[in-house]
């Protein structure tokens, strides 16, 4: 008889408990591996985890700096040094490939052996007063409570950029991670709880973005939200966290552009193209679904930027060979599917791939695809895909290229591939997004600097780096008058 999947608890004001129903977390390379169970928290416990909550955070905000910093490392630590057995399972319940998986995990671990360090630079400024005999000091205090709503596709790495500096700045944290993605979650939380905090100063609260993530938003215990996801998402989380005057940071849609010019190399070129727009099979913030390229060098990309999809090794995540792993769920699929029929539909040519794959395991499989002959007037060019598709727009010169670029509502990430350092610095300046790159993918981003797009992309303080303390604290001036001495 099979034994029956082990059911994983939520993390209430310190302790594991069991929610109001359980969901099923199967893996997308292979429907017939079950990952596990996954308990739902219920109303009642969120509002406990948030009371206790409130209570650990005063307690976490009188440890000292070198405590702190230490809890923070030790967390770090055992994420990088079990970054193959945890990446396993990030990849088996999200489907990236290993390599990606594994990466995650480390950088997961970085960011909170970042944020330790942080701990002890939390210095702050000083001034005469214009007043005779008034001194002035400023610093930064800890915000209080914050809520942390993460995406699937990054289930480690991006909870962890918000989860440590909000702990490193004296925060307590509730943590409403992605449903699709639990298991990652949970072992996550298993590392934070076993560290010497004050109990329920980290909440694990498993559930629905309509049930347990709208009462997280609408709670008056809540400090500060921290949210990534869609757009749609985040303009409701904006409406709802504005009645509490709850300060909040999103991380919302993109449609980042790589505009590849006529003096560029052109092997590089579609690598950066290729590792771009399918890496984590196209489900990442920060892929180039618009390629701008120039006409002189148009036809010699596309021929090699579709042989290059057309090889890629699409399978399992965990098999060693596997260079793109599977959607991650049906409705992502079908999702997908959509798209790759309206491109159609608009006059767009699909060159390759857009299809839906059947490989040994029963998966969620796609094809990569690649649209030919668009404008960037196209829906497929102007909307957030989250597919492993890119669109070639073909332009006649930089300048174009540039405003092409710049035309969309998005302004996350954007890149140019050139030779020329003149075209290079000027796009630097030019490109209306957070972060350019030159000669580099759009994705792929550092821990130490600030992350974070314009428009529909971002909302709030920037993410990552120094710039993390805007958001997880609040700025106290204080005025001194010592007197005169005797």
């Amino acid at each position: 008889m099979k034994e029956a999947p082990l059911t994983h608890l939520n993390l209430i004001a310190g302790e594991w408990l069991a929610g109001e129903s359980e969901i099923e977390n199967r893996n997308p390379s292979d429907l017939s591996d079950v990952i596990g169970q996954f308990s739902q928290a219920n109303s009642s416990q969120l509002n406990t985890t948030l009371a206790q909550a409130q209570t650990a955070q005063r307690e976490w905000a009188q440890y000292g700096l070198e405590r702190r910093q230490a809890i923070l490392m030790n967390i770090g630590n055992e994420l990088m040094a079990r970054a193959e057995e945890l990446g396993t399972l990030l990849s088996r319940e999200e489907g990236k490939p290993l390599a990606e998986g594994k990466g995650e995990v480390y950088r997961a671990g970085q960011f909170f052996a970042y944020y330790a360090a942080e701990c002890l630079r939390q210095i702050g400024e000083n001034a005469d007063g214009v007043r005779d005999g008034v001194e002035i000091d400023v610093r930064r205090e800890p915000v209080g409570v914050v809520a942390v709503i993460s995406p699937w596709n990054f289930p480690t790495a991006t909870a962890s950029w918000k989860i440590a500096p909000a702990l490193c700045y004296g925060n307590a944290v509730v943590w409403k991670p992605a449903n699709i993605t639990p298991a990652s979650a949970v072992a996550l939380t298993e590392i934070i709880a076993r560290q010497d905090i004050p109990k329920g100063l980290f909440s694990l609260v498993m559930g629905s973005g309509g049930t347990i993530g709208q009462q997280l938003v609408e709670s008056p215990s809540i400090n500060a939200i921290s949210f990534t996801g869609s757009v749609p998402v985040g303009k409701q989380i904006a409406r709802d966290a504005i009645q509490n005057l709850t300060k909040v940071q999103m991380e919302m849609g993109s449609k980042n552009a790589l505009a590849v010019m006529n003096d560029a190399n052109l092997d590089l070129a579609v690598a950066l193209a290729l590792g771009g727009a399918f890496g984590g099979t196209g489900q990442k913030c920060t892929a180039s679904s618009r390629l701008i390229v120039h006409a002189s060098i148009h036809d010699a990309f596309v021929e090699k930027l579709v042989d290059g999809a057309t090889a890629m090794k699409v399978g399992h995540a965990l098999d060693d060979s596997t260079q793109m792993g599977p959607v991650v769920s049906q409705q992502q699929l079908d999702e997908n599917l959509a798209y790759v029929d309206l491109g159609k539909s608009e006059g767009a040519e699909l060159a390759c791939g857009g299809a839906r794959l059947d490989l040994p395991h029963d998966g969620y499989y796609m094809s990569p695809g690649v649209f030919l002959n668009t404008r960037n007037d196209m829906r497929i060019n102007r909307e957030e895909m989250f597919a492993p598709l890119t669109s070639v727009i073909k332009v006649d010169s930089y300048e174009e290229a540039l405003a092409t670029v710049n035309d969309t509502n998005f302004g996350l990430t954007s890149g140019i591939v050139t030779q020329n350092l003149a075209r290079a610095t000027h796009f630097r300046r030019n490109a209306q997004t957070g972060v350019v790159t030159i000669n580099l993918p759009t994705a792929g981003t550092d821990y130490h600097v600030p992350f974070g797009g314009r428009g529909d992309s971002s909302y709030g303080p920037r993410e990552q780096g120094k710039a993390a303390a805007e958001f997880y604290t609040t700025v106290k001036t204080a005025y001194i008058s010592a007197g005169t001495p005797f």
